[in-house]
């Protein structure tokens, strides 16, 4: 079944273990398998700001891998920094001992998460953030007496990880509809921020902050006494960069505090700089209570997520219990082992040493008004930015995602590598680009989506 471009697969790889006699055995993750494994898109190099395929293609790389390389591909201090682990410690279990790199990474975020955010529990990735962060909610209200607080509120098109909390909390239709037999319960939605007047808003859209108000909604009808936490993207990532119109991410704050509700802000995709903040609670001058983390906290060269807690949160967690006890029954195999700390070690170092806060805040006006340039190619619905991060709607074509991933296909055939969801193409590109790859990423948008337009 194999087709002659991946008939060539064996010789473009390095060494002989990296060569696949079969596609059929890997059953891939949100991905039409069939239709992949008939014309494969394999990647063999990364380096900087381009990948390789397995045909010799060379791609540039417009969502930062999955939003997780602001610092480009292959970057020799982590790939040391990693290997000099392997050679000194591999794996040590996080229960009951420790490593004491964990401590000077967690030392290292806390330097930049908001004002009292300073406890730092590392989980795997960001579905396991989450879920640590809803668990991280409900143990905290238990520790004060008020375990009746069990309700979770969460918003329309969010995406917060596949596990079951992260799926029930979030706001993914396909998603939660897959999977509606097992979702949590005592979970409730506020209505999505993509409204039909704010099409084509560079940054903040003027209009919606009132959309903040259905928390006071929910709360008025299942009793705030009853709502531990609130939980959303600060931008809204994974379902297409859905911006924050003004003053909403404020009023939603304000309702949490008037209802002693914690606020959650998931920063998997906007944390470490996609905001032009280390993390868009700054940029957007609003602090949550809790904060997830991952991708970009190792570069994405290794697995790694992590929750910021204010210190009240942690304090009365470990008051509640008995010294000597377990304070939080929860964590996993993987959390906090010593080649992730490394990893984040070595990112850290690169973001203090290249400032690549700044770099991001400075190259975005560039990015969005390029990015904006687009908006006269008929067909294209919406073009919607905030820092390094864009997403554009493909106009609907028969069902939900047929336009975008047909588009997508066009656009690798271009030479370029970007994250599609639904009919919307996700921009994020690495923070280390230059004016000149910015610029080839709108040449290789513009073509990509003009040759799928020309072949509907």
């Amino acid at each position: 079944m194999f087709n002659n471009s991946y008939k060539r697969l064996e010789t473009s790889m390095n060494t002989p273990n990296q060569r696949a006699n079969s596609l059929e055995e890997h059953w891939m993750p949100f991905t039409s398998n069939r239709d992949y494994k008939d014309n494969p898109r394999l990647m063999v190099k990364a380096e900087g700001v381009y990948y390789t395929d397995h045909n010799g293609n060379k791609l540039i790389d417009a969502s930062s891998g999955l939003f997780c390389n602001p610092a480009g591909h292959s970057r020799k201090e982590i790939k040391e920094a990693v290997a000099n682990q392997l050679e000194q410690l591999d794996y040590v279990q996080p229960f009951q001992q420790g490593f004491e790199g964990s401590f000077e990474l967690a030392r290292k975020i806390s330097k930049h998460t908001p004002e009292d955010l300073n406890r730092i529990f590392f989980t795997i990735c960001g579905s396991s953030a989450v879920e640590t962060a809803i668990k991280t909610a409900i143990a905290y209200f238990k520790a004060k007496g008020e375990g009746h607080r069990s309700h979770i509120v969460g918003r329309e098109r969010g995406y917060h990880g596949m596990n079951i909390g992260g799926i029930s909390v979030g706001g993914m239709v396909a998603n939660r509809k897959t999977f509606s037999n097992i979702l949590m319960p005592n979970v409730h939605h506020l209505r999505h921020t993509h409204l039909p007047e704010n099409v084509f808003v560079k940054g903040e859209p003027e209009t919606g902050a009132y959309l903040a108000e259905d928390l006071e909604r929910i709360a008025a009808n299942i009793g705030p006494e009853n709502i531990a936490a609130c939980i959303v993207e600060p931008v809204a990532g994974s379902t297409g960069t859905l911006v924050p119109p003004k003053g909403y991410l404020k009023k939603l704050r304000e309702i949490c505090d008037k209802h002693g509700i914690l606020l959650i802000f998931d920063e998997v995709i906007t944390g470490w700089g996609r905001m032009g903040e280390p993390f868009a609670s700054q940029a957007f001058n609003v602090t949550p209570d809790i904060l997830t983390m991952a991708k970009a906290i190792t570069n994405g060269v290794m697995p790694l997520g992590a929750v910021a807690s204010r210190e009240k949160i942690y304090d009365t967690i470990l008051e509640s219990s008995p010294t000597g006890a377990i304070e939080f029954f929860h964590g996993y195999t993987y959390s906090a082992i010593p080649v992730s700390m490394a990893a984040g070690l070595a990112m850290q170092n690169i973001i203090e040493k290249e400032n690549l806060f700044e770099r991001s805040k400075k190259m975005s006006p560039y990015f969005l008004d390029a990015l904006f340039s687009l908006k006269d190619i008929d067909g294209i619905a919406d073009i919607r930015g905030y820092g390094m991060m864009g997403g554009i709607d493909i106009k609907v074509d028969e069902r939900p995602g047929k336009a975008g991933y047909s588009c997508f296909k066009k656009l690798f055939e271009a030479g370029l590598s970007l994250k599609a969801t639904g009919d919307c193409l996700i921009v994020a590109p690495p923070f280390v680009c230059e004016e000149h790859h910015i610029d080839e990423i709108i040449e290789k948008l513009r073509t990509g989506i003009t040759n799928y337009f020309k072949t509907k």
